[in-house]
């Protein structure tokens, strides 16, 4: 199997084309991690799901997310880091109410950071991962 692997699994909409990956799987000899790049709330379309409301685009984004882990043989409780943007720090508590509904394990490290704006500006919130994979 390579080193490095990029996926894109079916059944998650599809990220621009060549803007990035939505995940990026690294072998070695310890396991393997996977790193998956910032998820936002798109539909199989690409539009975005939830304008204005941080939990439908937080509930888009952890079903999203679910989605490409699922597809890698893993879970949330395998999720050792996740990083999360939001435009605005005042929508934090509306983004945790879903995100504890899926981390509902030990926490993985984490950082939470607010930006001024996203590369989709309706979008409220950005999210990435790195998984530890199951052997």
């Amino acid at each position: 199997m390579p080193r490095i692997v990029h996926s894109d699994p079916p059944g998650v909409p599809a990220p621009p084309p060549g803007a990035f990956s939505h995940a990026v799987r690294v072998n070695g000899d310890s396991g393997a991690l996977l790193y998956v790049s910032g998820q936002i709330a798109i539909d199989d379309r690409g539009a975005l799901v939830g304008k204005g409301d941080v939990g439908k685009q937080s509930e888009q984004v952890f079903d999203i997310l679910g989605k490409i882990l699922a597809a890698h043989g893993a879970g949330f409780d395998d999720v050792v880091n996740i990083r999360t943007f939001l435009t605005d720090m005042d929508q934090l508590q509306g983004y945790l109410a879903v995100r504890k509904q899926h981390l509902t394990g030990p926490p993985p490290s984490s950082t939470t950071v607010e930006v001024s704006r996203l590369f989709n500006p309706d979008a409220l919130l950005e999210v990435d991962l790195v998984v530890s994979l199951p052997a």
